[in-house]
C-alpha cells in the first residue's frame, strides 16, 4: 500500500474532513485548534481551546465540533467543560451550541455525524479522574440548538459513531472494552423500543481500543484502533453483522480515525496521531459520501 504523508508535526490530530481543493480540515486535540492543511502548507482556523476532538460539516456549510474541553489526551492543557460548538470557516468565528444535556453538563463530546434530516448523533466519550469516570452516552441534537436528546447513557468510552448507508442503524466504537455496538433507528433521533442499550455487533481478543469511524459505500465500518503494548495500529474494517473483520496496518501505535474522499471515494485520508501525521491512501472499497460534505472531484 502506497502512502503519501499530507502534514506531519500536527498536535494529536482527528476529525479529518476533505475539501473540494484537495486540503483537509482537522482538529489537533492537544492543540486546542480547528486546523486547514495542505501538503506543506498549515493554517489555523480557530482556536478553540479546550480539545477539539470530531468534526463534521453541517446544513448550513458551518463545522460542527465535538471539544471534549481537555484533559483526555496527553499534553492537554487546562479541563474544561465539553461542549459542542459551531465555527464559521470563512471567519474562524465561533460558539457554543450545546453544553449541557436536561440539567446535567456533557462531559467530553467526542465525535458526530450528521444525518439527511440535519440532525446529528454524536458520542460522549466521558472524562477519567485519579479514582472515578463519568458515564458515556450517544445523544441526537439539532444544530440550530433547539433540541438534544439523550439515547443511551451508561457506556465506558463511547468514541467513534457512523450511519449505514441506508440511516436504519447507527454504529458505535466503545474504546475501553473494544466493542463496536449498534442502535436500531425508528426514524431521525429515536431507536427502537428496547434499543436504547444498543446491541452488541463484534469484540476483539486482542487489546484493542477502538477509536473513530467511517462507513464505506457497501456498509462496513472502518474504525481506528489502537494497539497498546504494540507498535502498530491500524484500521479495522468490520461487517455491518460482526461475522468478519481485517486489519489494515499503519506504522503508528495511536491510528485514530479515517474519512474518504475523491471522484471514486476511495481515497483514504488517515489520522495517525501519535506520531501527528495526516496520511493518504488508495482504499480497496469506496467510502459512502457523508450528506453535507462537498467532495473534492479532481
Amino acid at each position: 500500500m502506497s502512502i503519501e504523508v499530507l502534514a506531519e508535526s500536527l498536535k494529536f490530530p482527528e476529525g479529518p474532513i476533505v475539501l473540494p481543493d484537495g486540503s483537509v480540515i482537522l482538529v489537533e486535540i492537544d492543540g486546542g485548534s480547528l486546523t486547514r492543511v495542505w501538503k506543506g502548507r498549515r493554517e489555523v482556523i480557530a482556536h478553540l481551546g479546550g480539545g477539539p476532538n470530531g468534526a463534521a460539516i453541517g446544513p448550513d456549510g458551518a463545522i460542527y465540533v465535538c471539544n471534549n474541553g481537555g484533559g483526555i489526551t496527553r499534553g492537554a492543557g487546562k479541563v474544561e467543560r465539553g461542549r459542542i460548538e459551531r465555527v464559521d470557516i470563512s471567519t474562524g468565528k465561533f460558539e457554543r451550541v450545546y453544553e449541557t444535556i436536561g440539567e446535567h453538563f456533557l462531559s467530553a463530546p467526542n465525535d458526530l455525524v450528521f444525518d439527511r434530516d440535519g440532525g446529528f448523533w454524536f458520542t460522549d466519550l466521558a472524562k477519567s479522574y485519579e479514582r472515578t469516570r463519568d458515564l458515556s452516552g450517544v445523544y441526537y441534537a439539532k444544530p440550530d440548538g433547539s433540541r438534544i436528546t439523550e439515547i443511551s447513557y451508561g457506556g465506558t468510552g463511547y468514541n467513534g459513531i457512523g450511519l449505514s448507508p441506508d440511516e436504519k442503524t447507527v454504529f458505535v466504537a466503545e474504546t475501553y472494552t473494544g466493542r463496536l455496538v449498534a442502535f436500531d433507528l425508528a426514524g431521525p433521533g429515536a431507536v427502537v423500543k428496547g434499543g436504547r442499550g444498543g446491541r452488541h455487533v463484534a469484540g476483539f481478543a486482542e487489546r484493542r481500543a477502538l477509536d473513530s469511524m467511517a462507513v464505506q459505500q457497501n456498509g462496513k465500518i472502518c474504525v481506528g484502533a489502537i494497539n497498546f503494548g504494540k507498535e502498530f495500529g491500524g484500521i479495522l474494517t468490520v461487517t455491518p453483522d460482526g461475522a468478519s473483520s481485517t486489519l489494515t496496518g499503519f506504522d503508528d501505535q495511536m491510528v485514530t480515525n479515517i474519512c474518504f474522499g475523491g471522484e471514486d471515494m476511495r481515497d483514504a485520508y488517515i489520522t495517525l496521531s501519535n506520531t501527528g501525521r495526516l496520511v493518504k491512501t488508495r482504499w480497496p472499497e469506496p467510502g459512502l459520501k457523508l450528506n453535507y460534505n462537498p467532495y473534492p472531484t479532481m
